[in-house]
């Protein structure tokens, strides 16, 4: 018998995603626009409140290194991120990734954000939807979890209208906003292949 590794799919960019209104596809790094969206998205004050990168995106020179690293953790199959887009005008919204995928537990984590226009239209939650599906059905994975910094309600909700309950509190595992140096809290949410499926967004 083969084994879970052996089953999933081989990835070496992240596949198109059609529903919701959405489309999901690859981020590319030699593209001008998606290097310009993906710095703007890092410089913008609601994604630092939430969110503390390793290594901080300042120019489109290191905006495009950051997508290159994003690439290759899809084609080493440890993640898949997607390039969130409107599906009629091609518009792009936001960004979703499925990460630190393990394929003996079969269990990946989720993380997100939406671009400030885009904000108030349930953009996260139709792409969580989504993207949720295919992986429990592609990647054959059992749990997806979610975790968010406590306090951020908004993402709250994404995760309760795609599905992942709140399952409890992890003490001090995310580092506090633009320091490398102190923890905060976080809300754990998780999904499980066999759920029932959430109500389709609007």
């Amino acid at each position: 018998m083969a084994s879970a590794s052996e089953r999933s799919p081989d990835l070496r960019t992240a596949p198109e995603l059609l529903g919701h209104g959405l489309r999901l596809g690859p981020w590319d790094a030699d593209s001008d626009a998606d290097a310009a969206t993906w710095l703007r998205a890092r410089a913008d004050p609601e994604f630092r409140r939430w969110n503390t990168p390793l290594k901080p995106v300042t120019d489109l020179a290191g905006s495009r290194a950051s997508l290159r690293a994003v690439a290759e953790r899809v084609a080493d199959g440890d993640s898949v991120s997607f390039r969130i887009d409107d599906a009629a005008s091609g518009t792009t919204l936001g960004h979703l990734g499925v990460n630190a995928i393990d394929p003996v537990m079969r269990v990946a984590r989720v993380g997100y954000w939406v671009l400030p226009e885009a904000r108030g239209h349930r953009v996260a939650a139709r792409a969580l939807t989504l993207a949720s599906r295919w992986a429990f059905a592609e990647l054959r994975l059992h749990r997806l979890e979610l975790g968010h910094a406590l306090g951020h309600e908004a993402s709250c909700r994404v995760a309760e209208r795609s599905g992942f309950p709140y399952e409890g509190t992890l003490r001090g595992a995310m580092f506090e906003a633009g320091r490398l140096d102190a923890f905060r809290d976080v809300h754990l949410h998780a999904r499980l292949a066999t759920d029932p499926q959430p109500a389709e967004p609007r």
